[in-house]
């Protein structure tokens, strides 16, 4: 039986943003991108929160939300530096600890021997210390595995946790909203709707085979996961699957023929994000991705080993094609092979730190 806990820090980049700046602890607060340049919310505080503010709003919006919205500038150097102090802390209870991103990981405390190796009580020191050495808050969720204990993060924020013991798995997943199944989105919730199935309860009646005709492959996944069953190991080790760069204009570009400027641009940062990956063996497509000034987004690829300019220039007016309106974003990216897993002799395969 694994006990793993999902610790996720509170309103991460806000959070240190205040701690930093006792004056703005009673302020709506929205860390992010100016809204003359068309910036959005990269996360808010709760107080922001209560008028509407959300992540991957437009900043312009989250100021027609809250008048008083203060909007802090974003400083990644300073929450990298920040995610690696929580995350050493992660890391004196298992070393099986699997970031997801700057502000949250997943833990598996299976093997522990600390606080009598209860998973709930490991939880509760880990989020004492976060708040005493690193001066914010973080939530945590505990169950025997990581679809339960994400979802038990969410139960009690800010500053809370919530354990759902295995006696608890069959009610707690019962009455859970479809929607907060992992890989349910907006379209594919609306289409359970229409079928009157809202919680995993009503998905529980459907069997694998009408799942699957009605969701495809994600239909497997959906007759686990609506019954609370997830086998996937916590794992310390994640190989990237890709790596991108893209800029969202304050100005709309016209067409591909006033893009050349910006294809150079993100071209570059490109090559570079590549080289620190040192991923440039492992390259197997390359993508572009627009966003038009209707807010669509069409994304294309196509095959290759090396990135190449030209190749994605011919991606733009690809994608361009589809609509052919002002382009509002523009994005470059590579899709990666997986790399060779070490072997018995434990010989080092390649990682990345980032995902």
């Amino acid at each position: 039986m694994r006990k793993i806990i999902h610790c996720d820090c509170d309103s991460f980049y806000a959070s240190i943003e205040m701690r930093d700046n006792p004056d703005l602890r009673d302020k709506p607060i929205a860390v992010g991108g100016r809204p003359d340049q068309r910036g959005v919310v990269a996360t808010c505080n709760y107080a922001a929160r209560a008028y509407g503010v959300r992540s991957a709003m437009p900043m312009s919006t989250a100021l027609r939300n809250c008048a008083d919205l203060v909007v802090v500038s974003t400083n990644m150097s300073k929450y990298k530096e920040e995610s690696a102090r929580v995350q050493a802390i992660f890391r004196e209870y298992t070393d099986l600890v699997e970031p997801l991103s700057l502000d949250e990981a997943f833990l598996d405390v299976s093997d522990s021997s600390i606080a009598n190796g209860s998973a709930t009580l490991i939880a509760k020191e880990i989020r004492d210390r976060v708040r005493a050495e690193i001066g914010i808050t973080i939530s945590a969720g505990i169950a025997n595995n990581k679809f339960l204990a994400k979802i038990a993060s969410d139960w009690n924020k800010p500053d809370g946790q919530k354990t759902v013991e295995p006696s608890e798995v069959a009610a707690f997943i019962s009455v859970l909203p479809v929607e907060k199944i992992f890989g349910v989105g907006s379209v594919t919730a609306k289409k359970m709707h229409r079928m009157g199935l809202t919680t995993c309860a009503d998905l529980q009646r459907l069997s694998i085979l009408e799942l699957t005709q009605h969701f495809g492959k994600f239909g497997a996944r959906l007759f686990d996961l609506c019954r609370g069953q997830d086998d996937r190991p916590v794992s310390p080790y994640r190989q990237r699957k890709s790596v991108s760069t893209e800029r969202t204009y304050a100005v709309d570009l016209a067409n591909p023929s006033v893009c050349s400027d910006a294809i150079d641009y993100l071209f570059a940062d490109l090559q570079k994000r590549v080289a620190k990956a040192n991923c440039q063996n492992l390259i197997k497509s390359r993508t572009l991705k627009l966003r038009f000034d209707d807010f669509s987004i069409t994304t294309v690829s196509r095959a290759g080993v090396a990135l190449d300019k030209a190749c994605y220039r011919q991606l733009l007016d690809e994608a361009w094609q589809r609509k052919g309106l002002p382009i509002r974003l523009l994005g470059l990216g590579v899709q990666l092979k997986a790399e060779p897993r070490a072997d018995k002799d434990g010989l080092q395969f390649g990682l990345f730190s980032e995902t």
